[in-house]
């Protein structure tokens, strides 16, 4: 599985999660029991579909090796493994984050470098 994986956020509730130290999800992770991410393939996709046109928001990097046996790889989106987490995320496993500006065709540029 991927080393990496990606969430992406709004800007102010990764500001809120940087306050209190550990992230526990937007309100889609909190209908849904986990934390949703992405691997960097699927990023750009995730981002169309569920984030078209919206500013301000954030590529969160993480180290997928650091969130233990919480971290699932489950079947989603055209039969397609994803990595979901069952826990708070430790903003100890996060490598960094960046924002996602949007372009000009109104889609959103992926910081995965």
């Amino acid at each position: 599985m991927d080393a990496i994986i990606y969430k992406i956020c709004p800007k102010d509730l990764w500001q809120q999660a940087q306050a209190s130290g550990r992230f526990d999800g937007a309100p889609v992770d909190h209908a849904d029991g986990f934390i949703h991410f992405s691997t960097a393939t699927q990023a750009a996709e995730t981002a169309a579909k569920h984030f078209a046109g919206q500013d301000g928001l954030l590529l969160v990097a993480v180290d997928a090796g650091r969130l233990g046996k919480s971290l699932k790889w489950e079947v989603s989106r055209g039969g397609a493994l994803f990595p979901h987490l069952y826990a708070p995320l430790d903003l100890t496993a996060v490598l960094w984050a960046r924002p996602m500006p949007l372009g000009a065709d109104g889609r959103h540029r992926l910081p995965l470098a």
